[in-house]
């Protein structure tokens, strides 16, 4: 498997920023960290290892992102910096991570523009959730496994204007059906949300059957995969659901 590290300067945050690509060809994922981890993460908990035989083939090149989570959503500072941080780093990932991804991944492959997954797990794929409904310009399809995608455990009460572009349960209540969006939701390849209903998934489990009910009542229709009572809020269940949800977007390595 051909690993590359990146640390490159982020006009959006003015600081250096790392990532890490695995992978030398196929379609590209962005990967982002559970809560206040790290670009390395997914691979010291053997999530790339796990994608090892569609990587090798060039059927998969992922893109570990690394998060700023400190300093807006695991944070108990005051919430307007909070939010603005994750603002900065939402535009970070869009205009500078993402024209990355898309020139490293036509290095030695075919061009996927317009079709970047995006994922992670508990954090992350609240994260991959709202990057994917913000911008379905950009992604096209999400793996979020045990997500949250609700502001209100991080900021409670609190609401302001970027709060509510970061919570995919507050904006898409007000989604209007004639958005030209709808019609980029309709050609993802796959939309996931996945969840156990194990230990230290209560939130999550909630927080995914929420949001399913808001997308449906707009006619958006996300693949809803809720797995047993046995499925903790853990990494031995994503890597068992990561290889399976590659398996149905990918088929056979």
């Amino acid at each position: 498997m051909q690993i590359r590290y990146y640390k490159e300067y982020s006009r959006y945050l003015n600081r250096m920023m790392e990532f890490k690509v695995y992978g030398h060809a196929g379609r590209p994922v962005i990967i982002f960290p559970c809560q206040s981890g790290r670009f390395y993460d997914w691979e010291d908990h053997g999530m790339c290892n796990a994608a090892a035989p569609w990587i090798d083939r060039g059927k998969l090149q992922i893109f570990t992102a690394d998060s700023i989570d400190p300093e807006s959503w695991d944070n108990h500072g005051p919430e307007r910096p909070r939010i603005e941080m994750q603002e900065r780093w939402y535009n970070y990932v869009c205009e500078e991570l993402t024209p990355r991804v898309r020139a490293i991944n036509r290095e030695q492959g075919p061009d996927h523009e317009g079709r970047i997954l995006v994922g992670g797990a508990s954090m992350g794929g609240g994260h991959a959730v709202n990057f994917y409904l913000r911008r379905p310009d950009l992604y096209n399809g999400t793996i979020a496994l045990s997500g949250l995608y609700s502001s209100r455990m991080f900021f409670g009460d609190y609401m302001d204007d970027l709060v509510y572009r970061n919570s995919p349960c507050d904006y898409m209540r007000n989604f209007p059906d004639d958005h030209p969006y709808k019609k980029l939701y309709e050609q993802a390849d796959k939309f996931i949300l996945c969840c156990g209903q194990g230990a230290w998934e209560g939130d999550l489990l909630a927080s995914t059957k929420e949001l399913q009910g808001i997308l449906e009542s707009k006619g958006i229709h996300p693949i809803v995969d809720i797995w047993g009572m046995d499925v903790s809020h853990d990494w031995p269940w994503w890597e068992k659901q990561w290889v399976y949800f590659l398996q149905k977007i990918l088929g056979n390595p």
